[in-house]
């Protein structure tokens, strides 16, 4: 075995996924996992569907799991898994199923309010 790759192989042994250590932080704090809930909402609203998908990803792995997940909905887990990738594209319906799943779990309920946005303020004055 080369030299190189010792070291590549060594550096993999001792090194976590970020995927991991965002499981691990929102299994470890709670609080974590609502405000990427939070955040994946707004990303929504503001139409950047893939980030919120990834966002809602991480907090599925994190705290319910797709097994569970794909039961409470009634959806495949490999659809689910798909769904909540960069390529996916869920219907409404599912996606709000996820989130409406994700809340009953978490126990917590999420509100959307509206705030009046500052380029519509100004365009008023």
């Amino acid at each position: 075995m080369s030299t190189r790759r010792a070291r590549v192989e060594k550096i993999h042994s001792v090194t976590v996924p970020f995927q991991e250590l965002v499981k691990k932080r929102i299994r470890r704090e709670p609080e974590f996992a609502m405000a990427l809930l939070e955040e994946a909402l707004e990303r929504l609203v503001a139409n950047d569907v893939v980030i919120a998908q990834l966002l809602l990803r991480d907090v599925v792995n994190g705290t319910i799991g797709f097994q569970a997940l794909a039961s409470a909905t009634g959806l495949m887990e490999k659809s689910l898994m798909r769904m909540l990738s960069a390529k996916g594209n869920p219907q409404a319906r599912n996606l709000f199923g996820i989130i409406h799943e994700l809340q009953r779990f978490n126990r917590v309920q999420l509100e959307v309010s509206a705030v009046a946005s500052k380029s519509l303020a100004r365009a008023k004055a």
